[in-house]
């Protein structure tokens, strides 16, 4: 069971409390992109002034990730049967020329076009089951 004790200068409606509440799980969740992503969880630092460079360096890598696949949504839109770019997958198709030679490039794109593809697969499966649940709990209540 989770609670959270709220004060403040002067009594606010419920609403302004929740949302600033619910903003906890996006500040964790873009923490923990940007160790996954960025290497933000890599730091090797010693002392206290290189650390905030080390941060501010991932964080920038991360933003960097998320422009480009903001800017990847809006001007090339995912086709029929793929899923949108992902911040993960962009940094894997990066890392492609660093990691692999020239004769794994097409394998690893094409790797790629398959992991996309199945990810869309699944998340329709998914969806799917759920609505199918949904509407027998609901059968099953009306009866």
């Amino acid at each position: 069971m989770a609670y959270y004790r709220c004060s403040g200068p002067r009594p606010v409606a419920l609403p302004a409390p929740v949302r600033v509440a619910g903003t906890r799980w996006k500040i964790e969740e873009t923490i923990q992109a940007g160790k996954g992503l960025a290497g933000l969880d890599e730091h090797k630092v010693r002392r206290h002034t290189p650390w905030p460079r080390w941060v501010t360096l991932a964080m920038l890598a991360h933003a960097f990730l998320a422009v480009i696949r903001a800017d990847e949504h809006y001007e090339h839109p995912a086709p029929t049967g793929l899923i949108a770019l992902t911040c993960n997958e962009i940094q894997r198709l990066f890392a492609l020329p660093a990691v692999s030679p020239n004769g794994q490039r097409d394998h690893r794109l094409h790797w790629s076009l398959w992991r996309r593809r199945h990810q869309d697969r699944a998340r329709d499966c998914h969806y799917r089951r759920r609505e199918a649940t949904a509407r027998r709990s609901t059968t099953a209540d009306g009866v």
